[in-house]
């Protein structure tokens, strides 16, 4: 599976910073057992960088149709629950004096939700299976945090905007 923003024609034309998060989000999604969707959200809500099964491309459609569907199969839904969860935890660590939120985590019968901060205030969010390992996810998760907190630039959260308002264009 690749990675994509948005409606997802890949990485074409995209800077070298912009392709090396595509490639580190597509191995989060490739490499960890019941990860279904992961999407990258910028401190106002916007998605910046997601992997969407229905959106990879032709070569990819034979593993994407094994992959369980996300939220209910876009990235864009992924995102604004993303945003929602880290609203109200950050709200709810205000009120209890706990200082920054680093990470949440909801369980449901049939998935869980994982959120994470990413160090310039965007948050990196994995819908995945139920029978997931939450170790494992939340492990990988901070190693994409790690290696993308310092990179995610001003310059490059817009250059993925408008990657992902022209993708979605289309």
């Amino acid at each position: 599976m690749s990675a994509t923003t948005g409606a997802g024609t890949g990485t074409h034309g995209l800077s070298s910073e912009a392709r090396n998060l595509h490639w580190l989000l597509s191995n989060l999604v490739e490499e960890v057992p019941g990860v279904r969707s992961v999407a990258v959200v910028s401190s106002d809500g916007l998605l910046l960088l997601s992997s969407d099964p229905e959106a990879a491309r032709a070569s990819a459609a034979a593993a994407a149709a094994e992959r369980p569907r996300g939220p209910r199969g876009s990235s864009a839904d992924l995102a604004t629950i993303v945003s929602g969860i880290a609203s109200l935890t950050v709200g709810a660590a205000r009120l209890m004096d706990g200082g920054g939120v680093k990470q949440t985590m909801v369980a449901m019968e049939e998935g869980s939700v994982f959120v994470m901060s990413i160090s310039d205030g965007s948050l990196l969010g994995v819908h995945a299976a139920p029978d997931c390992d939450m170790g494992v996810v939340a492990y990988h998760m901070a190693l994409f945090v790690g290696r993308a907190g310092h990179v995610l630039t001003p310059e490059l959260r817009s250059e993925l905007r408008q990657s992902v308002e022209r993708e979605g264009g289309r």
